[in-house]
């Protein structure tokens, strides 16, 4: 059962690495999420052009759930930011973005989780930072994030594939989809009461 499930995943290949991506850049909570399909697609598939046309399909997704995520805090201004991130992760990121706001989005897209990516978006939309620079800055060091993960996936495919058929490593990866699965209802909830009440 959990080889067929992530076997469905695996071929959804370029098309799910998209939608993966615009939800996981947004409002979803899927922590991994692309780096994970990212690495199964480019293992099946391992081929340069195949894996850079997974990195774009990516790289255009994550810049796509930006681009939702800035339509939403534009609007709102810097006050609308305190509906959506604790005043402890508010006070962090907004002075990083105020003083280097290109600088933090580019660290941002490349550290991989739990760095919050998405806070520092939604602060460089609601401080009014170009939409132009933020989507292209986004767009570029996801490029070359993806790009590194399935060189790596090359190179380390045979073994990739050994570790990804070990029972105990499935069951754990049922547990994070199932994980993720809550986060992103309890994320998106959020989205829509906090959306409404800035409204």
């Amino acid at each position: 059962m959990a080889s067929g499930f992530f076997a469905l995943i695996v071929r959804s290949g370029g098309a799910g690495l998209l939608v993966l991506g615009i939800l996981d850049s947004s409002f979803l909570f899927a922590p991994w999420g692309n780096d994970l399909l990212m690495v199964a697609v480019t293992v099946r598939n391992p081929h340069v052009p195949m894996m850079l046309y997974y990195a774009a399909m990516s790289a255009v997704g994550s810049v796509l759930g930006c681009l939702l995520v800035d339509m939403t805090l534009r609007p709102l201004g810097a006050k609308g930011l305190e509906k959506y991130l604790s005043a402890r992760t508010l006070k962090r990121v907004e002075l990083r973005v105020k003083d280097r706001a290109g600088h933090s989005l580019a660290v941002a897209s490349l550290i991989p989780p739990p760095f919050p990516f998405t806070a520092f978006v939604m602060a460089a939309a609601a401080l009014q930072y170009p939409r132009r620079r933020l989507l292209s800055i986004t767009g570029a060091t996801r490029m070359i994030r993806f790009v590194a993960i399935g060189a790596l996936a090359i190179v380390y495919g045979e073994r990739i594939v050994r570790w990804s058929e070990n029972r105990w490593v499935q069951q754990a990866l049922i547990w994070l989809v199932v994980i993720c699965t809550i986060g992103s209802v309890v994320s998106v909830y959020s989205w829509v009461r906090r959306h409404r009440a800035s409204a």
